[in-house]
């Protein structure tokens, strides 16, 4: 099992501390360093300067959104990434959510699941460095009837297969991630829900495509808190408000796939709960309202024997690579749990 890390979005006043944590991850052998974008800093800026000023570690976009841009877009981003940094970029995409596509994109959130197929087509297609042509029911290019026609991309990627991820929750959205990506990005991963949650789904889209889960990268993002392990529920309650925004505050009410996957890990009430107080405005009471186990679940905490322990038990649920945030108030105790993540995987015998 490899690591990575993921730096989260830019622009939240830690932007100087992020740069040394991504230096310290290339030092220490990680594996990968994502990006994230929702409505504020772009996935694809950030990477470009992390690649800058690192040397082995790979770049990751998780994710760049579907709504933010064409395929063909993606395409090109994608291909400059890569030939830029040597071979060392990752492609994630995910749809973002209802909120962010129609309220800040202007694009209507509907047939998620054909749209992420169609645009994965399309960006593998243009990265081929064939005469992009495509006839669906989101895209069709050229344009009809009209004086376009089909061209070619003409940077060459560093690659001829440039990974691609693709960020899922749902049963249905992960199978066909299983089927048509490289990889799945995944969040508030419990190790003992895994299976149910998600794996089994991918392995059934494998099994679509005529392929096995071998080569196929699972890949959850998990917060990382180092401390005795007398304190891992102090620990914890440094990323309730965290777990509470997204289960009570992500989509709306009737569309919020994290609180769904809450209550897929047996948590029903509790989101409800959870739900119902920060959509009220009361996101202290929300945050409050998380249950300890749900947040130590999602998360590691501790000592470095705990998390090694719990690294074991992700390994075991079929995680090829568990990207880490490492939490802190100052950068010196972010790079202090960075450090903590490699000595814990040794510590596992994973690395």
């Amino acid at each position: 099992m490899q690591l990575g890390i993921n730096l989260g979005y830019w622009g939240a006043g830690m932007d100087a501390d992020n740069l040394a944590v991504a230096k310290e991850a290339d030092r220490l052998g990680y594996a990968v360093c994502w990006a994230a974008e929702a409505y504020g800093s772009d996935a694809a800026t950030v990477l470009s300067w992390v690649a800058a000023q690192t040397e082995r570690i790979d770049i990751g976009s998780a994710i760049f959104q579907i709504p933010a841009r064409q395929p063909a877009m993606t395409a090109m981003t994608a291909a400059t990434l890569d030939s830029l940094s040597g071979g060392r970029f990752r492609l994630g995409l995910g749809v973002s959510g209802p909120q962010v596509s129609e309220g800040w994109y202007g694009v209507k959130f509907d047939k998620p699941l054909a749209r992420t197929r169609e645009y994965v087509e399309i960006v593998r297609k243009a990265m081929t460095r064939e005469r992009l042509s495509y006839e669906g029911e989101h895209w069709t290019l050229p344009l009809p009837g009209g004086p376009g026609k089909p061209i070619k991309l003409t940077v060459h990627p560093q690659r001829e297969h440039i990974p691609l991820y693709v960020a899922a929750i749902g049963p249905k959205n992960l199978e066909q991630t299983g089927e048509i990506a490289d990889g799945a990005l995944l969040i508030f991963p419990a190790a003992e829900h895994l299976e149910d949650t998600a794996v089994r789904h991918l392995r059934a889209g494998r099994e679509k495509a005529g392929k096995t889960m071998d080569g196929f990268d699972v890949v959850p993002t998990l917060p990382l808190a180092v401390g005795e392990d007398s304190r891992v529920d102090a620990l914890a309650d440094m990323f309730r408000p965290y777990t509470a925004l997204y289960v009570g505050g992500m989509g709306s009410r009737k569309q919020n796939f994290y609180n769904q996957l809450a209550q897929r890990m047996g948590y029903e009430k509790e989101a409800a709960e959870i739900q119902d107080k920060y959509l009220g405005g009361d996101k202290d009471g929300a945050a409050a309202a998380v249950p300890q186990q749900l947040i130590d679940s999602t998360t590691l905490l501790g000592s470095v024997e705990r998390i090694a322990d719990r690294m074991q038990a992700y390994a075991a649920a079929g995680v090829t690579t568990l990207t880490l945030a490492p939490a802190g108030f100052t950068l010196e105790e972010r790079l202090t749990a960075l450090r903590a993540g490699t000595q814990a995987l040794e510590r596992a015998g994973l690395a």
